[in-house]
């Protein structure tokens, strides 16, 4: 039924993405992008460590707990936004048709 009022889109296909194209976005992804994103989660990994250190070692000064314990909160939510840049990097370049091997060492 939907063919009768739009043909064109009923029949339509996507051009193919040029071999060029997506080996630049390979190239983005595998050498810019995944080493900046492991870079920031490794920060925010040390950030949560320095907030469970910070919160452990000074039971005593309520105002060095509360320091430690938004160093925790922020180390999480920093990993968090790591880990979904990670799914939508992945998204991204799946819809486009690129190689997934690009993110294999995730």
């Amino acid at each position: 039924m939907l063919n009768i009022f739009f043909p064109s889109v009923a029949e339509a296909a996507a051009p193919p993405i040029p071999a060029s194209v997506l080996t630049f976005v390979g190239n983005i992804s595998t050498y810019i992008l995944n080493p900046i994103i492991a870079l920031l989660f490794a920060l925010a990994t040390v950030y949560f460590i320095y907030g469970v250190v910070a919160y452990i070692w000074n039971p005593d000064n309520a105002e060095m707990r509360d320091k430690g314990r938004l160093g925790m909160i922020w180390g999480i939510i920093g990993m968090f936004i790591m880990v979904a840049v990670f799914g939508i990097m992945r998204f991204l370049i799946s819809s486009i048709g690129g190689d997934m091997t690009l993110m294999n060492y995730v």
